[in-house]
């Protein structure tokens, strides 16, 4: 198998609200522009695109069209795209590099979740005979979640704050004042949910060595793999995720010694069942970047994740990583990359 990694990564600033249409362009170009002043590369350097974003938060059709707008339109480009966060759009173009057609991928995501009702848009995404019709949102379903497996004696309200605390600064945190705050979603308080936020993201990919040539210690993907659940709710217990488990098993074969994780977890309980789901243990540090629990960008969040986690590696800071990425409601979709480095 032909030898694939990371070599750039770059992200919009976090932030609630962003002027500008709902494309990205004014997000993307930046990135954009920080990846080729780092590589030295320009636009013609790059042999495919893929990106990931959402219609319905775009409100309207073929959006990802308009954002092209952030690439140019000289000279002609090859691109593709996914209707999901654009972790799934990395492995799509992790795909195009193994078939040996290029040797240079850059992926991109973007949402701007400011520009309408997001817990609203994203019941949009549930079976729509049975479940969109009731209007359940996406605080509310996470709620339904967290309560049963409160319910199941696998975790407490006090154990999900305690993962909440960990993303509340560096100086001790009182855990029984978070617990003193009032529910969004019983059980959820606003220390459970990930704060959303407008935001983009864009991985550069290269193959062999024009990985080593544009990048000293690029993070080689050793390990990548995606698993579905069911989207009917009656037929999960949402209380385990055994797409991540059968992704984590793909992925990894095995060895869950890692240096750190970067999970892609919404709410506190989730980061609970994907620690369990994966196999991971307290030698690896989990979120060192703050994770989504500080910052949770619609469609871009877990290709943030895969980034954060390659950063690590091509700054030196670690030699194995795993990345998770997940999309749907409740941990439906989730998506595991294991990345090495090699001096």
């Amino acid at each position: 198998m032909t030898d694939i990694a990371v070599v750039g990564f770059a992200h919009a600033p976090h932030v609630r609200e962003t002027t500008g249409t709902t494309n990205g362009v004014e997000m993307l170009v930046p990135c954009f522009q920080k990846l080729y002043a780092e590589l030295g590369i320009t636009k013609s350097d790059i042999g495919f695109w893929c990106s990931g974003s959402s219609d319905y938060l775009a409100g309207r059709a073929f959006s990802f069209i308009s954002a092209i707008d952030a690439i140019g339109a000289v000279p002609p480009i090859n691109e593709s795209h996914v209707e999901m966060d654009a972790a799934w759009a990395l492995y799509e173009a992790w795909v195009k590099l193994i078939t040996g057609e290029v040797d240079t991928a850059l992926v991109y995501g973007f949402g701007k979740s400011s520009a309408g009702k997001l817990r609203r848009t994203m019941t949009m995404q549930l079976d729509p005979y049975l479940v969109t019709p009731l209007w359940p949102d996406s605080l509310s379903i996470a709620g339904l979640q967290a309560q049963a497996g409160i319910d199941a004696g696998k975790w407490s309200q006090r154990t999900m704050a305690e993962v909440a605390a960990a993303y509340q600064g560096d100086g001790p945190v009182d855990i029984d004042a978070l617990l003193d705050t009032p529910f969004i979603a019983d059980p959820l308080r606003r220390h459970d949910v990930a704060p959303v936020t407008d935001g983009a993201a864009a991985i550069i990919l290269a193959s062999g060595d024009k990985a080593r040539e544009l990048c000293e210690n690029p993070a080689w993907i050793t390990g990548f793999e995606h698993r579905i659940d069911t989207p009917n709710f009656g037929a999960r217990d949402l209380t385990i995720s055994p797409s991540t488990i059968a992704a984590a098993k793909a992925a990894t074969g095995g060895d869950t010694s890692f240096d750190l994780a970067e999970l892609h977890a919404p709410f506190t309980h989730q980061e609970l069942i994907l620690r369990e789901a994966i196999g991971l243990d307290g030698s690896t540090r989990i979120n060192p970047s703050g994770g989504p629990l500080t910052a949770n960008p619609m469609f871009s969040g877990g290709l943030e994740r895969i980034g954060e986690a390659a950063h690590r590696i091509m700054t030196g800071e670690a030699n194995r990583v795993l990345a998770h990425a997940t999309s749907g409601p409740a941990l439906q979709q989730n998506l595991i990359a294991v990345m090495e480095g090699r001096r």
